[in-house]
């Protein structure tokens, strides 16, 4: 049976799912599920159908999602967050989100910057490299979490966040579904792993 995954649709005009997501995700033989970020009764509901959740970009994080996160960080449910998806996870575990003071993390060049992985993480166990090149496209950022910190870009903007005691709560700032390279594929290959 083929694996179903939840994708947290964020409160837009539209509750979208990223194109290029859906069909990073079809492409690996799994089913994306799209959950609606308007009451957590109803996410929840959802989310039981699903075997994980990705929490995609976007431009805001909702209080209703603040909570869906804990619910899905409590029940150890597998958990990728992308950009917003990672900011997500840090504020709903005691995370300050501040705003850049500059444009050096937005472009929508396929790499932007480089970051460095903390060996002795779980992404570091996932990608095996230490540093790699990522894109970049967000203007928040996370100054401090109470999970733990396993990448940093050249410029000290955390990069990558995760609990290494859960089957998989991991949340990355770059867009591994846009860039399609090695790592990217090696992360989408442990999400799927666990679920």
């Amino acid at each position: 049976m083929k694996k179903k995954v939840g994708i947290l649709l964020r409160r837009d005009a539209t509750y979208h799912m990223n194109k290029e997501l859906v069909e990073w995700i079809l492409e690996y033989n799994m089913v994306p599920i799209g959950i609606v970020s308007n009451n957590v009764d109803d996410m929840i509901e959802l989310v039981n159908l699903c075997d994980g959740v990705i929490l995609q970009g976007g431009v805001d994080y909702t209080e209703e999602e603040l909570t869906f996160t804990r619910y899905l960080y409590e029940k150890n449910i597998p958990t990728f967050g992308i950009c917003l998806g990672m900011q997500t996870m840090a504020v709903a575990l005691g995370g300050v989100l501040k705003t850049l003071p500059n444009l050096n993390h937005q472009s929508n060049r396929r790499y932007v910057h480089e970051i460095m992985i903390k060996q002795h993480t779980r992404l570091y166990q996932i990608i095996k490299c230490d540093r790699i090149y990522v894109n970049s496209r967000h203007k928040d950022y996370i100054e401090d979490t109470k999970l733990n910190i396993s990448a940093c870009s050249m410029d000290s903007i955390i990069e990558a966040i995760e609990d290494k005691d859960h089957k998989f709560f991991i949340g990355v700032q770059w867009h591994p579904e846009s860039i399609r390279d090695i790592y990217s594929i090696k992360l989408l290959k442990a999400f799927k792993g666990t679920l």
